[in-house]
């Protein structure tokens, strides 16, 4: 039960990862973006690109793969996202659906339908044994964990404590005011775009190993994001984040237990809790709905 536990923490801290931006596009941006999945996608393909073929070691591929997505997010978002940002909600959603099948397309074409295999660094493949083996953590999981427990309180600070946070909330709450007291609001939003992309490519090459990367994974992986977003709520991270551990402690246990239910407990508690709290579990005061 213990390894269960943890196993399942791991994968919801993976999943808060790759949420997390999609999670500060919709709450902070008022925007909708299903092919937010795209972008975890281009940045594990990114690691395993650079680790199994060019023999780049896995600590430098993580920052390159965050890189990547995030020059890619800020390339689109000026081009192709920011038209869409004054456009009705139902819009945005077949745009951005448009453009998942489009990614999914090009991934197929030009990396094939395969699944990706990727080789840990030996340092990250072994497991420690504890309480006479009650309890078996796996090194990668807990380097997971680590990377996840460092960007949380890193995206808290940022968005609650510094001048930057500040100015992305006056954009969000009212652009021509904050354009008027000088707040460049187009780059303010760009950075949170180019920044949530690249979260999620950071969060595409941790999952790799563990999710498994082929070129429909950003259509596989789009309902756990939206349950993360939902059931967390969108005026905060301390929401998707234990979110996203009730929901990956739910699925794991699930599989393990009652493996024929499949999703069907992690769709079941998402329905429950969004009928107990219909705005996310967690709601900023002054926050939007």
């Amino acid at each position: 039960m213990l390894t269960i536990l943890f196993d399942g923490i791991a994968y919801g801290m993976l999943l808060f990862i790759l949420a997390v931006g999609l999670s500060v596009t919709m709450g902070l941006m008022n925007f909708i973006n299903l092919a937010h999945g795209a972008f975890a996608m281009v940045g594990g393909y990114l690691t395993v690109e650079l680790m199994q073929r060019q023999g780049v070691p896995f600590l430098v591929c993580l920052p390159i793969a965050f890189g990547g997505a995030a020059l890619l997010g800020a390339m689109l978002e000026r081009t192709l996202y920011r038209p869409m940002y004054s456009k009705p909600h139902l819009d945005q959603v077949l745009f951005s659906i448009g453009l998942t099948f489009m990614a999914v397309a090009a991934a197929d074409y030009f990396m094939g339908s395969q699944q990706q295999i990727m080789q840990l660094p030996d340092w990250l493949r072994g497991r420690t044994e504890l309480a006479n083996g009650a309890l078996g953590m796996g090194h990668y999981r807990l380097f997971i964990i680590a990377i996840c427990a460092a960007l949380t309180l890193g995206l808290q600070a940022i968005l609650s404590k510094t001048r930057f946070g500040s100015r992305l909330r006056a954009s969000v709450d009212d652009p021509r005011v904050a354009a008027g007291m000088g707040i460049n609001v187009n780059l303010v939003f760009s950075a949170t775009f180019a920044v949530g992309s690249g979260l999620a490519g950071l969060g595409g090459a941790l999952g790799a190993e563990v999710l498994g990367l082929d070129p429909t994974f950003p259509l596989k992986f789009m309902v756990y994001f939206l349950i993360v977003v939902a059931v967390g709520g969108i005026s905060s991270i301390t929401g998707p984040l234990l979110a996203a551990l009730l929901l990956g402690i739910a699925d794991v246990a699930g599989k393990y237990y009652i493996p024929k239910l499949g999703a069907f407990i992690v769709y079941s508690l998402m329905i429950v809790i969004l009928i107990w709290r219909p705005q996310g579990l967690f709601v900023r005061k002054g926050g939007k709905a």
